[in-house]
């Protein structure tokens, strides 16, 4: 069978099994499975296990199931709620204050779990009935925290670029430091639009009021905190800070390796809810620990399965033929990177970063290294596109964790109101091409590991 067949019917089989509506674990281990038994010498089938193993003893890995324990802690406990009513507080002033508070909570809870579904469900628990109730449109206020869950995968620490950075043999801890500049880009740009739409709405709602006399929607009646109900929200968000600075001063301080800062950042955030949110029961405890362990084996399997897979595509020469035909492509240095991006997008609809990560990085890695592509500041643009993946219809991941918060919000509605944050995601991405600095000023003056 000639190298063109074989590779298109290994997509095909690839495809069919991810949509079959099997875990994506067995799907990928079963295509590879399959095809060592057709198109490989039967001995092989004896290196399955070691393969799987000999990828999976690998220490840095140990920083998924900890960081997904960092999570649970706080996404299983009221402390998500709490950030969220402290950061409105302090915020109400500023035109759209319950979006911007909205946007920064889900930048801080994203720098302490790492997950976008669990930052969009923590957030959006509290976040969409509250906005919803003091009169923002429900395109506004699913779509805010739709896009904003997706930084859960940008912000250290982010299990996407520790995936990405295994994948591609790079410093885990340099990927960590040029996902923060376009981390705080795009918290930007989400607040500055949230503030651009708020006043928008809130002029309509006002040209209404003033041709009916009927004052009474939720947008023109004024909220106020004062100076002593502000600071008695301290304490609540106090804790987040102590955590995240624990964490950053760690890892960028060069006083802990990754795996280290994971289990520091897993620790702290255990400390926290168990002492301040009163999780120490046995019922409180066992419900973030069964979450960690159903995440961690989930996302374990897929990394052991994907390495299996991606040893059979390279054993059959599929990988080296596909990046060969990569590189001869006529469309230029840039032409490339449109076109994976583009690729990245669509996969995106489909499948989890995870997947697609461990999937698509070996086939790309030699055309980016012939492309001259800087492989950090690459990673952040992967994960970017991921992330507008998991928000763009019509099978967004968040989209449908949104959905499952707010139900009696259409699905369309929610579609609508997250189209405008993929522009922002898009024009991040421009920004970073022709502002690369944004995300590697960090890195380059990082000496960890």
């Amino acid at each position: 069978m000639d190298m063109l067949t074989l590779s298109l019917l290994f997509a095909v089989a690839t495809f069919v099994g991810l949509f079959s509506g099997m875990p994506i674990a067995f799907a990928l281990g079963g295509v590879a499975l399959l095809f060592m038994l057709f198109f490989m010498p039967l001995s092989s089938l004896t290196l399955v296990t070691e393969t799987i193993y000999a990828e999976l003893d690998n220490f840095t890995l140990l920083t998924i199931p900890l960081f997904v324990l960092m999570g649970a802690a706080i996404g299983k406990s009221r402390a998500g709620e709490d950030l969220y009513a402290s950061l409105n507080r302090w915020l109400y002033r500023v035109p759209g204050g319950l979006g911007v508070a909205n946007t920064l909570a889900c930048s801080v809870f994203s720098a302490m779990c790492g997950s976008s579904p669990a930052t969009c469900s923590a957030i959006g628990s509290s976040g969409i009935p509250q906005m919803r109730s003091r009169g923002y449109s429900e395109g506004l206020s699913t779509g805010l925290i739709a896009a904003g869950g997706t930084l859960g995968i940008l912000i250290p620490p982010s299990l996407t670029l520790i995936l990405y950075g295994l994948a591609t043999e790079q410093s885990i801890g340099k990927l960590f430091m040029a996902g923060v500049g376009p981390g705080l880009l795009l918290t930007l740009l989400f607040a500055l639009y949230v503030m651009w739409r708020y006043k928008k709405e809130k002029a309509q709602a006002r040209a209404s009021a003033d041709a009916s006399g009927d004052g009474s929607h939720a947008l023109l009646q004024d909220e106020h905190y004062s100076w002593a109900e502000r600071l008695e929200s301290l304490p609540r968000f106090a804790p987040f800070l102590a955590v995240i600075a624990i964490v950053m001063i760690a890892l960028y301080g060069g006083w802990a390796t990754p795996s280290e800062v994971a289990g520091i950042g897993a620790f702290f955030s255990l400390l926290m809810v168990m002492t301040i949110y009163k999780c120490y029961r046995w019922a409180d405890l066992k419900v973030i620990l069964n979450g960690t362990v159903k995440e961690s084996c989930m996302i374990m399997m897929i990394i052991g399965m994907s390495f299996l897979y991606t040893w059979v595509m390279s054993n059959l020469n599929i990988t080296q033929e596909a990046a060969q035909w990569l590189v001869t492509l006529p469309i230029g240095k840039w032409g490339f990177f449109v076109a994976v991006c583009l690729l990245l997008l669509v996969l995106g609809f489909f499948l989890p970063p995870v997947a697609i990560i461990l999937m698509v990085t070996p086939i790309i890695l030699p055309a980016l290294n012939t492309h001259g592509f800087d492989l950090i500041w690459f990673g952040v643009i992967m994960t970017i596109m991921l992330e507008a993946g998991l928000v763009t219809p019509p099978v967004g991941l968040n989209l449908f964790v949104i959905n499952g918060i707010a139900p009696d919000i259409p699905l369309k509605a929610i579609m609508k109101g997250v189209l405008p944050f993929i522009w922002l995601m898009l024009l991040a991405v421009l920004l970073l091409c022709l502002m690369p600095g944004i995300a590697m000023w960090l890195p380059d003056h990082y000496q960890g590991s």
